[in-house]
């Protein structure tokens, strides 16, 4: 009886340590061949920013160089300092294909922007002597203050343009976007508006806090698309009231449970050796 409990007791052991060994060794043994990746040619988002995807083995140095800036003008566009590490599928902004305003930054004067090439849709367009403003609120995830391709849009903001002259006063609330991240989010659009210094105000909805300023002021030329990005996201609050409302199950791995199971075994084990060894 003692020679079967001791074969069940190391049996029980054996699986213990296999199962503690697939739950903690890597994912892969093998590294890859040291190589450079092509480097794709960046093109204008809707927005006008130029932004590159970090690739395998890519380094500031790499990026800036193809580009044709400087490593500090890298730096600078994306509030990098000179320790910071990049990695694959980071998004770096290389520049702008055409106006493109940050809240709480004039807009250059006397510059005719250049619509993004192939990715401006038909509309909006302007008229002669007019202008456009296109405007998106986005959840700004990772609270950088600089939208990535994936933050999507967020539906009921209130944006408020107007002119210093007076004789401009629009609104507009903002929309909810695709259900694809992939796709354009959409922009509250201003179109056929008259030269002139401009003010444009977000409201946020309830729940959000900003991560960027909600206001901006700039000037509107003949011929100008300026785009301009207000970002918030949602408040502690928010997240931990969003966190409660998703049911909790399928959060577990399997391997801890496997795990458990194979404890339970050694522990019937040993209580069932202590039984016979009582009894004796």
């Amino acid at each position: 009886m003692k020679k079967i409990l001791a074969k069940f007791l190391a049996g029980a052991g054996l699986l213990l340590f296999v199962l503690i060994l697939f739950a903690v060794q890597p994912a892969g043994y093998a590294a890859p061949n040291l190589q450079m990746t092509d480097f794709p040619t960046p093109t204008p988002g809707q927005d006008g920013r130029i932004l590159y995807t970090v690739q395998a083995f890519d380094t500031l140095w790499r990026i800036a160089a193809v580009s044709g800036l400087t490593l500090d003008e890298l730096r600078q566009l994306n509030n990098l300092d000179v320790d910071a590490i990049i990695n694959p599928g980071d998004v770096l902004l290389l520049g702008f294909g055409g106006i493109a305003v940050t809240p709480g930054s004039p807009t250059p004067e006397g510059v005719i922007p250049t619509p993004p090439s192939g990715s401006l849709p038909p509309t909006p367009t302007s008229g002669p002597g007019t202008g456009t403003v296109c405007i998106l609120l986005y959840n700004d995830d990772n609270g950088d203050s600089l939208r990535q391709e994936e933050e999507p849009a967020i539906e009921g903001g209130a944006i408020s343009l107007t002119n210093r002259a007076g004789t401009v006063s629009l609104q507009e609330n903002t929309i909810p976007g695709p259900a694809d991240p992939a796709e354009d989010p959409p922009r509250i659009c201003f179109e056929d508006l008259i030269e002139s210094e401009y003010s444009v105000t977000v409201a946020i909805p309830d729940g959000y806090n900003a991560t960027t300023d909600l206001s901006t002021s700039f000037r509107l030329l003949p011929g100008d698309t300026i785009f301009i990005d207000f970002g918030a996201q949602l408040g502690s609050e928010a997240i931990a009231e969003a966190a409660s409302e998703i049911p909790e199950e399928g959060g577990r791995s399997p391997v801890f449970g496997l795990i458990g199971v194979a404890f339970l075994l050694m522990g019937a084990g040993l209580a069932v050796y202590a039984f016979m060894s009582g009894r004796k």
